[in-house]
């Protein structure tokens, strides 16, 4: 069993990833988060395209003032389900990327839920 943290995320993706693809009708919200930022996308996996993507570095994020923590986490998730709102998505599948579901990932969650992007 390997001990280092990048290593066990990475099984973790690839788990997660057997069992979850985005379809045309609904599109895989795709999450990622580095040690700076905070990147959302929604993919249609079968066209190979990304149909709307935000993060922590656009113009809307940064106009907030927003720093990528807790509170960042759940403006980001908002924005994405604006952002695929725009884009005509309505259901998505929900990638966490192999992160623990927990802080970020799930404030991201929660406001993509609250804002009508049906997981």
């Amino acid at each position: 069993m390997a001990n280092d943290k990048k290593v066990q995320r990475s099984l973790r993706h690839i788990r997660v990833r057997k069992r979850v693809t985005g379809t045309a009708e609904r599109p895989r919200f795709c999450v990622s988060i580095t040690a700076n930022n905070i990147y959302c996308q929604v993919i249609d996996d079968e066209a190979g395209r990304t149909l709307a993507q935000t993060s922590s570095l656009s113009a809307a994020f940064k106009a907030e003032n927003a720093k990528p923590n807790l509170a960042g986490a759940a403006l980001l998730g908002k924005l994405a389900a604006e952002a695929a709102k725009t884009a005509g998505v309505s259901a998505v599948v929900f990638d966490r990327g192999g992160y623990k579901y927990h802080g970020r990932v799930k404030a991201i969650a929660d406001a993509a839920r609250e804002n009508g992007l049906k997981f």
